[in-house]
């Protein structure tokens, strides 16, 4: 066991906890006030229920040894044979417990992504059950694919630290729910003006600095991979950000700081394959990209009139598909894509992004209309108008 990177791996486990509420700051302040409560809920909640979902099976399903090939088997339920040492790390010099801990923060903060598509129309008690079988039957399984020594893996696929665990199944979960759960009451002639600018500037912040445990530390190791990430995911942030804003400039005239905001994490999505796996040079060119592609993508709800709420297909699900296959173009740190003389590495990508869409696509579907036809997943158009914040949970952000 090596303390410093035990250190280096628990402070990162704490960043990207930290993430989660950002994420809950970025998607409140988007929202009007009457459902602030009820989005920062779906995001804060996110750590309870995973966490205790992960300690019990999540983790055992997404990382024990092979259970047919599609999951993780079951020898670690309730944390069974997960101990203080090294014994069955996948990283031969941190804790067992300290790997752990650091997966289940990326795992809490997935089903949280999914909710900023379904803002301001789902029952609670349907995301909560929604949520928990997500976790264990898309997640998991997608963790084990690629992370656990799972088919993607054997395949080669580059994903560093979650392009398609985390964003491309997210995007992918967030496009079937937005289009499955239906529009907002008045959408398309009543504007939904974001109602606190401010608090989602500040929760981009707060994510822009979590990232760094999530994909430095990734490298799972105090090392020069984890600086070279460090510095790769800084520099893609920046860059998508400048460009977003360019390209808004353009587009509609003026600057935003929601088009800023909404930059910076394209950036960080786009590079989470590769940060490992790619230059800093490079990291400036796939932020770029990403900046110019995802605000192309936020354009397609309008096109194809899909309420996606808070951008979760165009910033994630484009900027996650995006960044795995720019790394299958950069990579040439510990691994060659196409520009170091290895196409086939950005065929791989290729494959692992359409099996990573298709798979939580329809696997979201089933259990959509398994507890919309149970206990329903869409609020009633009496809790919609008066707010979920009221009607879900009998409270209110803001006194008059």
């Amino acid at each position: 066991m090596n303390a410093a990177d035990t250190a280096f791996v628990l402070v990162a486990s704490a960043l990207v906890l930290f993430m989660t509420p950002g994420l809950a700051l970025f998607y409140g302040g988007l929202v009007r006030s009457k459902n602030v409560l009820s989005t920062v809920m779906h995001s804060f909640i996110m750590i309870g229920l995973v966490s205790v979902l992960w300690a019990v099976a999540g983790y055992s399903l997404a990382f024990g040894k092979s259970l047919g090939g599609l999951f993780g088997g079951l020898e670690y339920l309730f944390l069974s044979g997960v101990g203080m040492g090294v014994e069955g790390s996948p990283a031969p010099t941190i804790p067992h417990l300290a790997f752990m801990i650091f997966q289940c923060m990326f795992a809490v903060i997935t089903p949280a992504l999914i909710s900023g598509a379904f803002a301001e129309r789902m029952k609670f008690a349907g995301f909560l059950v929604f949520s928990a079988l997500w976790l264990l039957l898309v997640y998991c399984p997608m963790a084990y694919w690629v992370w656990g020594g799972g088919w993607m893996q054997q395949m080669g696929a580059l994903d560093f630290a979650g392009g398609a665990v985390v964003h491309m199944s997210s995007g992918s979960a967030a496009l079937v729910v937005a289009i499955m759960l239906g529009r907002r009451k008045g959408y398309g002639h009543t504007p939904f003006i974001p109602h606190n600018l401010p608090m989602t500037v500040l929760g981009a912040g707060i994510l822009w600095f979590g990232w760094f445990g999530f994909n430095a530390g990734s490298a799972l190791a105090a090392n020069e991979v984890a600086a070279n990430a460090f510095v790769t995911t800084h520099m893609a942030t920046a860059a998508a950000s400048l460009v977003w804003i360019f390209v808004e400039w353009l587009h509609g005239g003026k600057p935003t700081t929601l088009g800023a905001a909404s930059g910076a994490v394209a950036g960080l999505v786009a590079i989470t394959p590769g940060a490992g796996f790619v230059t800093p040079a490079a990291s400036l060119i796939i932020g770029a990209l990403a900046g110019a592609v995802c605000f192309g993508g936020i354009l397609l709800k309008n096109k194809f009139k899909y309420d996606d709420a808070l951008d979760v297909v165009g910033v994630h699900g484009v900027g996650g598909t995006l960044g795995a296959l720019l790394t299958g173009v950069f990579a040439s740190v510990n691994a060659e894509g196409l520009l170091a003389g290895n196409p086939k590495q950005l065929w791989i990508q290729l494959v692992s992004v359409l099996a990573t869409w298709a798979f939580c696509g329809a696997m979201t579907a089933v259990l959509f209309k398994a507890v919309d036809a149970t206990i329903g997943m869409r609020a009633s158009d009496e809790d919609e108008v008066k707010g979920l914040d009221i009607s879900q949970h009998s409270e209110t952000g803001y006194q008059p």
